[in-house]
């Protein structure tokens, strides 16, 4: 049984994860700045590539390193990934003007933050599965509303900091937060049920992926590239096309992920009149709603952009988490990967976004044309949800 004392902990983690997440995003106008970085919009996009390869490596390896060394030590490591992201990011800044010398170390830091989300957020998961039996999907979206907060935090501590002549700021605090987990974490139990030992299993000694796991695969995929797009570029949408300022892009940022965090507690809170599937199935709509509005808006509509993001926000909330707990509950035979696999493929989206929109614009394509054409994959996103509830409702 948790005592209270490893629930809140899990939570605080979930909030400072999401802070670092969203640390390098949140700084996009300072690294394409010529007064700092001056990256090309390539250069930017391609930053993220080893995020993403090390987020899935970590994710995908997290259940077997769990099994062999437990899920609270995979989760340790994850913090200490992270905490050494953000010393490098911290090393950068003092080198920014040497791009030869600053660029490689901003490609080592997002490798580490990828390793720190892959291995950190499933265990995250895992452990509130654990620790709130009676209510995994409420948990699991209450935790994950957390994780959004700290990337609402992101960008409002870069405004902020910023404002204040020393952007470098958030990894400050973000590096003192996560040494603060570290110490706490290494003394707690944590403890999870183990898998099952070796004499229990096929002899085979491998597990069969369910197919039905590949439908949460492609969802997840889909909803990876429609928040990343968001989640990355937009700070660059309102400044670039719509003539908004940096502490309005900030804000834009800030109210995206906002929208995220408010819509995951608040459809937690639902949950007893409005069923999680039936939500599951509603946000993709708003984000095609969102995608459309977006490429719609011109030069100085810096404050419905701002209002367009919030919706977008709101319709990427729940689907994540939601994705999790589902895939879970259906896919029992092999749940301890579930959340793993989700978060590998859910950085397989991030990163097709997150680097393919960079040569996309190199090429001559709006950002404006960009996202309205995402209503596309938010519209299959949509029939997806479909094939993915009706599973689920199936297997029930």
């Amino acid at each position: 049984m948790a005592t209270p004392s490893e629930r809140r902990l899990v939570n605080a983690a979930g909030l400072a994860q999401g802070i670092v997440l969203v640390t390098f995003p949140a700084a996009s106008t300072i690294f394409e700045s010529p007064q700092y970085y001056g990256l090309s919009n390539s250069r930017y996009g391609t930053m993220f590539l080893p995020q993403v390869a090390a987020a899935i490596a970590a994710s995908l390896l997290g259940a077997a390193l769990a099994r062999r060394i437990t899920t609270k030590r995979v989760y340790l490591f994850g913090l200490a990934a992270s905490l050494a992201a953000m010393g490098l990011l911290l090393i950068s800044a003092l080198v920014k003007s040497n791009h030869s010398a600053a660029y490689p170390l901003l490609l080592v830091a997002t490798a580490f933050v990828g390793t720190g989300f892959g291995l950190t957020v499933p265990a995250l998961n895992i452990f509130t599965g654990a620790f709130h039996p009676a209510a995994v999907d409420k948990a699991v979206l209450v935790l994950n509303a957390l994780l959004g907060l700290g990337t609402v935090l992101a960008p409002v501590f870069v405004a902020i900091f910023v404002g204040l002549g020393f952007w470098w700021g958030l990894p400050v605090v973000s590096a003192g937060l996560l040494t603060l987990l570290l110490v706490i974490s290494s003394r707690l139990p944590l403890q999870v049920a183990t898998a099952p030992s070796s004499a229990a299993r096929p002899r085979s000694g491998r597990q069969r992926i369910p197919s039905r796991f590949w439908v949460y695969a492609g969802f997840i995929t889909l909803y990876g590239i429609c928040e990343t797009v968001n989640g990355n570029w937009s700070q660059l949408e309102m400044t670039k096309k719509l003539g908004a300022s940096s502490a309005q892009a900030s804000v834009a940022l800030a109210v995206f992920w906002a929208a995220v965090t408010v819509g995951r507690v608040g459809f937690a809170a639902l949950a007893r009149w409005l069923a999680p599937r039936v939500v599951y199935r509603l946000l993709p709509l708003l984000l095609v709603a969102a995608f459309a509005l977006t490429g719609t808006l011109s030069h100085g509509d810096a404050a419905a952009g701002i209002a367009v993001f919030a919706l977008a926000g709101l319709g990427c909330s729940a689907l994540l988490p939601l994705t999790i707990s589902f895939g879970e509950e259906e896919l029992a035979a092999i749940s301890a990967a579930v959340a793993g696999g989700v978060i590998a493929f859910y950085q397989l989206g991030y990163g097709i976004a997150a680097f393919g929109v960079g040569p996309l614009q190199d090429a001559g394509v709006s950002l404006s044309a960009i996202f309205g054409g995402t209503a596309i994959v938010a519209a299959v996103m949509g029939v997806v949800a479909l094939a993915v509830t009706r599973g689920k409702q199936a297997s029930r």
